[in-house]
């Protein structure tokens, strides 16, 4: 009897940042129908954490500290690791670089505005961060 092989599933990592009002960033990658939170693939090698840290600056042209781990979440096609990128200053907002060719656009919306904009999945996990945000908690979720 042979052993089943070990589960590798693809990783992600990503991070929520907000403006002085509360509205959360999303993103618009140009390869995707709907829209993201900040992030992309972890590399091999490299941890969440750092992954988070790369892809914000590759999509963003930032470096702002990264906070907690907001919520880890299981799909059927990926392992995600949300962190809190917390509040950006207006000078950070204004300093956004989009990633030419992946990103054709970035705003900070409501929960409520970015419902539509986000896939089924993808609203479930941001329900998930917001939650874990605002009750101080880090969360494990299963989505799919």
């Amino acid at each position: 009897m042979t052993e089943p092989e070990p589960a590798r599933p693809r990783v992600s990592s990503g991070a929520l940042f907000s403006d002085d009002e509360g509205r959360v960033l999303l993103v618009d990658p140009t390869y995707k129908d709907f829209w993201n939170l900040p992030g992309g693939g972890v590399d091999a090698g490299e941890t969440p954490l750092q992954a988070c840290v790369r892809e914000v600056r590759e999509e963003l042209g930032l470096t702002p500290p990264i906070g907690r781990l907001l919520v880890t979440a299981w799909t059927p096609a990926k392992l995600y690791f949300v962190f809190d990128g917390g509040v950006l200053p207006a000078d950070q907002r204004a300093a956004i670089t989009l990633s030419p060719g992946e990103l054709a656009d970035h705003a900070f919306v409501t929960a409520e505005q970015a419902r539509p904009m986000l896939s089924t999945a993808q609203w479930g996990l941001m329900s998930e961060v917001l939650r874990a945000r605002t009750d101080g908690t880090t969360r494990y979720v299963e989505l799919g």
